[in-house]
């Protein structure tokens, strides 16, 4: 498997107006590029995603025999620049990132690693997803493809509630004095974990057996093992930079549209598939079926799991890996509709 790099941006100035002296980029490359430069696919990530979390795709979905892949690290996660690493501050100190600035660093990086070779596909889930519908607006003769699974161009007034609950439990906790941490805190995060688990998981989920299928005595017990530790390993200024850059994501505000989001989503040239989940509680289907609606060029699916939300990022289901699978090919078997570049790339 691929390791973590960092690419150093240099001198970057983020969409809310700061800026910082030396912005890194943390990425991992799997794979090789082919002879005609044909199979560069990006992959950004999730919220609270590390390289690590999103390698076990490079096999069951995209195999690494057929295809580069870029997996990177979106700004605030911990591992490119973030609060807990840099002079990057939160909402009170008046910063703000936003998927425009995730674009523009990711751009920047392919262009360092890969010259003019442009990616044949962009694939993402979850804020992953949001990114993907930015790249296509943003860059409309840039991609060709993007895969956009479980994730919408605009947080959905509905989603926001959720977000903001995310918010307010960590904020709530003894350790935040109004503008940051002043210690780690644990009742917080537990609560943060408690109401993650309750949405990213659906109903249908949690109706199935949980004690004898997935091992657990309880669904406390399932957030004590499976959710709790994927937050607790972050500091808790990065969980917050996310989460407000997902209630920011407009991709009509980021275009220039003003409100009107058919207008952002109608410029995206690229062949774009839309993958939803059937029990999303975060992102509906008739969410993602609205937006898709409005591409000139975009398809929608719809996942049938019981996963919910991670239905779009099944590393323990086998069976939606295959209908994920098979649903990007029929996207990949589209023709190129640019001429790549032949220069040599510079690793």
């Amino acid at each position: 498997m691929g390791f973590d790099q960092s690419y150093s941006l240099g001198h970057f100035s983020f969409h809310c107006g700061k800026e910082l002296a030396d912005a890194q980029i943390n990425y991992q490359i799997l794979g090789e590029l082919n002879s005609d430069f044909s199979n560069l696919i990006l992959y950004p990530s999730a919220y609270g995603a590390w390289s690590e979390d999103m390698q076990w795709l490079v096999g069951p979905i995209l195999d690494p025999s057929r295809w580069c892949v870029l997996l990177v690290n979106q700004f605030g996660n911990g591992r490119s620049s973030s609060p807990s690493n840099s002079a990057m501050g939160l909402r009170e100190q008046g910063w703000l990132l936003s998927h425009v600035d995730n674009v523009r660093a990711q751009k920047q990086l392919l262009q360092h690693l890969f010259g003019d070779i442009r990616p044949a596909l962009i694939y993402g889930w979850s804020m992953g997803a949001q990114q993907a519908y930015h790249w296509g607006a943003l860059e409309p003769d840039y991609c060709s493809r993007l895969c956009c699974l479980c994730g919408t161009a605009r947080t959905s007034a509905h989603n926001r509630l959720f977000l903001l609950s995310l918010r307010q439990a960590l904020t709530a906790d003894p350790a935040w004095d109004g503008t940051a941490f002043r210690g780690r805190p644990e009742q917080g995060l537990r609560t943060f974990a408690l109401i993650y688990a309750s949405w990213a998981a659906s109903q249908a989920f949690y109706r199935q057996d949980i004690h004898g299928r997935l091992g657990y005595s309880s669904v406390e017990d399932y957030v004590e093992r499976s959710w709790l530790p994927a937050y607790q390993r972050h500091d808790p200024h990065d969980l917050i930079a996310m989460l407000d850059c997902w209630l920011a994501n407009d991709l009509a505000k980021a275009t220039g549209h003003g409100s009107d989001l058919a207008g952002a989503l109608a410029q995206i040239k690229a062949k774009t598939l839309v993958m939803a989940g059937r029990h999303d509680l975060y992102f509906p289907p008739a969410d993602l079926a609205h937006e898709a609606s409005f591409l000139s060029r975009g398809s929608f699916e719809l996942l049938d799991s019981v996963w919910g939300h991670r239905a779009g990022n099944p590393r323990d289901d086998p069976e939606q890996q295959a209908q994920i699978r098979e649903l990007l090919s029929g996207l990949m078997a589209e023709p190129l509709e640019y001429e790549l570049s032949r220069s040599l790339p510079v690793f």
